[in-house]
């Protein structure tokens, strides 16, 4: 750990740190990303107006990717990496493996029910919800990947990675669609769309569309790759035979790697994250190594720790401020204000943002404030120690 005397004594010789500044079994980048990460969900979630968004803010209309597609997979690569740090000692430790098991299965459920609970909020009509969801996905693939780190090893994890990218390209491209003909890339009409309205009925699906959902059954199988992508970048940085500039060189090379594999797959099998696609999930992957290396030398490389505060207090509640915000953002709703009853929600906009800005800018400044209301919220909950663990 590089401690305040050693910086000084750096700053004294002009030397640069080339030790861990971490503490053991902990990345300080891993929080930082995950803060950034989900501070970004919280600003996309919540524009002040879904009718003026700037484009970057958008998810692509359907093939391509914009920032905005690259936060959900960056939050699944996280995971991944996370399963590495939390559960290495007992995978070393096979007869803890079932206890270990038992727990992430529960998690998984914790997961689960939070994405069910926040579907049902506040009208709870079991009739119409919807089952898929983004903490859903969040829980299928922590299940899946989690067992796979106690049970297999990182060439085998490399080579499941590389199966089930393939096999979904077969699935989606090569497979007929029952009722429908030859496989198709088509929202409604694509093999996984057809297997979410067999399984959970168009009444539990993404109430937008009810014919197909962005985070529907099938799709989960390339999105265990993306964590399986977090996992082997999680083992990587673990490596202690190798120094960490050298683990953070490979780390950009690897990402460099991917995102070229997914521009080329991306030919004939197009990044989309609706579709979770195997371009989209090297490309995304790649991006994601990318940043946590770029984010690992400088915090837990190089030590400088003091932009970071604001994405720690995120990254530490992350899952906590998701749920909250998708909550409270209804729960606004829900309160009417004026003889009209305009929900307060829209009565704050209205009052606060639109008679100030231009609808686009008031629509952003609108969902700024959000993160900005929240992250004073989960400062003062890191500055009191309270996280709320899932």
């Amino acid at each position: 750990m590089t401690t305040r005397t050693s910086q000084a004594a750096l700053e004294t010789t002009h030397a640069q740190p080339l030790v861990e500044a971490s503490q053991p079994g902990r990345l300080v980048s891993l929080d930082v990303f995950r803060g950034i990460t989900v501070a970004a969900m919280i600003l996309v979630n919540n524009p002040g107006d879904w009718g003026h968004i700037y484009v970057p803010l958008e998810h692509a209309a359907w093939h391509g990717c914009t920032p905005t597609d690259l936060i959900f997979p960056f939050f699944l690569f996280i995971v991944g990496v996370s399963i590495v740090y939390a559960l290495d000692g007992a995978r070393r430790q096979p007869e803890t493996h079932g206890r270990t098991m038992v727990r992430i299965l529960k998690r998984s459920a914790i997961l689960f029910g939070l994405g069910l609970f926040s579907a049902l909020f506040p009208n709870f009509d079991f009739e119409t919800v919807r089952i898929p969801g983004v903490l859903a996905r969040i829980s299928w693939v922590f299940l899946v990947c989690g067992v796979l780190f106690l049970k297999t090893t990182r060439r085998q994890q490399l080579g499941l990675l590389a199966f089930v990218l393939v096999l979904y390209n077969v699935l989606l491209q090569v497979v007929p669609v029952p009722g429908f003909g030859p496989a198709n890339l088509e929202a409604s009409t694509n093999l996984g769309a057809w297997l979410d309205r067999v399984v959970f009925t168009e009444k539990h699906l993404w109430s937008s569309s009810r014919t197909w959902d962005p985070e529907g059954l099938l799709g989960t199988l390339p999105a265990v790759g993306t964590g399986l992508l977090g996992m082997l970048t999680g083992q990587w940085l673990r490596r202690k035979d190798v120094d960490p500039a050298t683990r953070v060189a490979w780390l950009f090379v690897a990402g460099a790697g991917a995102v070229v594999l997914g521009l080329i797959w991306n030919g004939w099998f197009p990044i989309n994250k609706a579709l979770w696609t195997s371009s989209f999930v090297l490309y995304a992957g790649g991006l994601a190594m990318a940043t946590l290396a770029g984010l690992y030398w400088l915090t837990d490389v190089q030590g400088y720790r003091r932009f970071t505060t604001p994405a720690l207090v995120y990254g530490v509640n992350a899952i906590t401020v998701f749920f909250l915000s998708a909550i409270v953002a209804k729960s606004l709703n829900l309160i009417k204000v004026t003889a009209a009853s305009v929900p307060l929600k829209t009565w704050l906009y209205t009052t606060f943002f639109t008679p100030y800005f231009s609808p686009i800018n008031a629509s952003l400044a609108g969902a700024l404030v959000c993160v900005l209301i929240w992250l004073g919220i989960l400062w003062i909950m890191y500055r009191k120690g309270v996280i709320i663990k899932v």
